[in-house]
């Protein structure tokens, strides 16, 4: 036991390592309700205004989860009876920068309240926020700001 002063080192280590690996293992998956809100906000706050114009809004219903919390995929049991899925409402909207045309959606579930969509009909011009570092990262609404006319 005369070198014990060379593994007391290395035991702190893995120990360090196993912690941490345990740490990173049981954090929480980040919500994708929240990461669209910061994404929303960060647009809000940083974006650049630019023209854009309302392709049309589309209702859909979820992919129905499974047993597991996943959503099923093309190869699995599909079990219909009697489940309400929730729907997801997404505005499609097209906008150019620089001669590049970007065609996109962006999910506006839970705006519908504040929005009268019945105003809102495909070839209206619209105002985009987009990010100037990725063009292709952009929002017509926000949590404070409206981009429809």
């Amino acid at each position: 036991m005369s070198d014990w002063q060379h593994f007391v080192p290395a035991t702190v280590l893995a120990a360090l390592a196993i912690v941490a690996i345990v740490f990173l293992l049981r954090r929480k998956p980040a919500d994708s309700g929240e990461f669209e809100r910061q994404r929303r906000a960060y647009l809000n706050r940083i974006g650049r205004v630019v023209e854009g114009q309302v392709l049309e809004i589309v209702d859909r219903a979820h992919a129905p989860a499974g047993p597991n919390g996943k959503p099923e995929g093309l190869f699995t049991r599909r079990h219909h009876a009697g489940s309400a899925s929730p729907s997801q409402t997404l505005l499609y909207y097209t906008y150019s920068i620089s001669g590049v045309t970007y065609e996109t959606a962006q999910d506006i579930t839970g705006f519908e309240e504040r929005l009268h969509l019945t105003r809102v009909a495909a070839g209206q011009i619209a105002s985009v926020k987009y990010d100037p570092s990725n063009p292709s990262n952009s929002i017509l609404l926000a949590d404070d700001w409206s981009g429809l006319h």
